[in-house]
């Protein structure tokens, strides 16, 4: 059997370059070739895991099948290739001290100084090999969080020059620099490239090959300075410009040949270079799409990376119905009963987002409320299907103070309510239901005719539940329970089948949705908004 392979994706100058996508792009090329492979991220900050950090610092939290909360990068990973990772392609600087102290705490050092080297290292390297040496993978991609030179990087890449010198062409590095465009000068530069390559080098790791994140077009000149002053082999410098979708990228690099000198750098026969048929069939249904459909998210976070997999869950979703998804964010803080109309004007569908705490949540259920009374057809995830249960709480059943025990602890209609076994928690992270769960779909539901099959598992982020007590009195007036948790009874999903498309769901579809396998649920919704446009 051959050994696993290693690949360390890391970024200089700046951060945002792109990395997770690169990594993805990596990943998916290599698994075309019938590489089975899979994909980590390292992050060098001292959290144990995103899960309490604010969406506004660190984009969305995204959630493993075994309910790790993770970097938005393993959505990308995910989304690409269609493999489905786990706590073992997620770590944290926090993750790794903490695995040590607990160790030196056992005693298992044999009252050994702990240091940085070896000791933080050997566990970094411990935790890189992981994956390989359990399931075999033939490559193993390890993106490293922020940028050469950060002070929280340093002991990530002193164990990446550990395992490249151990390794010797079985490790590699793919190191993705910047080469900004001075206007003034209208020339590009490639000095923070070569001063960023260098810092790599006075830490003893020399790249193999070089990606350069560019906005205009670098031609071979360019990259053959950056050959000369950096010893990478010419064929190993490639350019990655802005394109028009990250779902182009993979092609680039192709086209490029990435993926020939990453095998010719490991020692992999070359082989013909594959047609990526599925993939470029999505590019071509995504560029043909002329017409468009508006989506209004309804949330409170601002910013695009907060809702990433949602976008491209719809955006997939979109292509598939051969249109093109226009998101517009629409902020639940602003929204009252006197300019909720003017706030969801245009809009052909409106999605009443997910989140935490109590911020923003009253222009949520005001939002459902309107969607509910004009028939607009309203896809609610987690928290924002929640607001749609106590909006129809507070407007139908007559319960004007219903609310969610998170909202308000003393709430006498408490129509989401906080699970028995949860009740007595004060730690904030990992205290939820997270993860896949099953979920029994009722026969000759609405969504039983999208998913088309009774069983299905998603995945979940969220402590609190639907109130069952409540059941019988919400579908007596029209708003159905459709999908359980078999083993809990828990509620997942309620419909009301009186409408066009008003489906909550309890858990996140996003998580599940790829490029080549879109969510149903996303693209019946967006089906819909198409219709309901028309």
């Amino acid at each position: 059997m051959a050994e696993t392979k290693y690949i360390f994706v890391t970024g200089g100058v700046v951060s945002s370059l792109g990395k997770g996508i690169i990594s993805a792009s990596i990943g998916k090329l290599l698994q075309s070739r019938g590489y089975n492979i899979t994909i980590q991220k390292f992050d060098p900050y001292i959290n144990i895991d995103p899960g309490t950090l604010n969406p506004y610092e660190h984009g969305e939290c995204y959630v493993t099948v075994d309910g790790m909360e993770t970097d938005l990068d393993l959505g990308h990973y995910e989304r690409f290739t269609g493999i489905h990772t786990t706590k073992a392609n997620s770590m944290t600087t926090g993750r790794i001290y903490k695995a040590v102290i607990d160790k030196e705490r056992r005693g298992d050092y044999l009252g050994k100084t702990i240091q940085v080297v070896p000791h933080i290292t050997d566990e970094i390297k411990r935790n890189i090999k992981l994956l390989g040496q359990k399931y075999h993978y033939d490559y193993v991609i390890t993106e490293i969080g922020g940028t050469i030179g950060d002070i929280e990087s340093a002991p990530f890449m002193e164990a990446i020059r550990q395992m490249k010198w151990e390794l010797g062409k079985r490790a590699i590095n793919v190191h993705l620099t910047y080469v900004p465009y001075l206007k003034a000068a209208g020339e590009l530069k490639t000095k923070p490239t070569q001063h960023s390559v260098k810092e790599l080098q006075s830490i003893g790791i020399q790249p193999d090959i070089l990606v350069l994140r560019t906005e205009k077009n670098l031609d071979e000149g360019i990259r053959k300075k950056v050959a000369a002053f950096c010893n990478v082999d010419f064929d190993c410098v490639v350019q990655s410009e802005d394109l028009p979708s990250i779902y182009e990228v993979p092609v680039n690099m192709q086209s490029q040949g990435l993926d020939t000198a990453i095998l010719r750098k490991t020692g992999e026969p070359i082989g013909e270079t594959p047609s990526l048929g599925p993939w470029k069939e999505f590019i071509e249904r995504r560029k043909n799409a002329k017409e468009t459909v508006n989506i209004g998210l309804v949330g409170k976070y601002d910013l695009q990376d907060a809702y990433k997999s949602i976008r491209e869950s719809l955006s997939h979703a979109g292509t598939y119905n051969n249109y093109k998804v226009n998101i517009s964010f629409i902020n639940s803080e602003n929204i009252t009963e006197e300019n909720v109309a003017e706030a969801l004007k245009g809009q052909d569908g409106i999605m009443i987002c997910p989140g935490f705490g109590q911020r923003g949540i009253e222009g949520k259920i005001i939002a459902a409320h309107y969607t509910r009374c004009n028939d607009i057809p309203t896809f609610g995830v987690c928290l924002g299907m929640q607001m749609m249960v106590i909006e129809f709480a507070r407007n139908v059943l007559g319960y004007a103070d219903a609310n969610s025990r998170e909202m308000d602890e003393k709430t006498p209609h408490n129509v989401i309510d906080i699970m028995e076994e949860q009740k007595n928690i004060s730690n904030m992270g990992g205290t939820m239901r997270l993860g896949a769960y099953e979920c029994i779909l009722k026969q000759g539901s609405r969504v039983f005719d999208i998913y088309k099959k009774e069983n299905i598992q998603e995945r979940h982020r969220h402590r609190y539940e639907f109130n069952n007590e409540y059941q019988t009195e919400y579908e007596k007036n029209g708003m159905m329970c459709v999908g359980r948790n078999p083993e809990s009874d828990l509620v997942e999903i309620v419909e009301i089948p009186g409408l066009k498309w008003y489906i909550g769901t309890q858990y996140h579809p996003e998580y599940q949705s790829t490029v080549l396998k879109p969510h149903p649920l996303f693209v019946d919704f967006v089906k819909t908004a198409i219709a309901n446009k028309k």
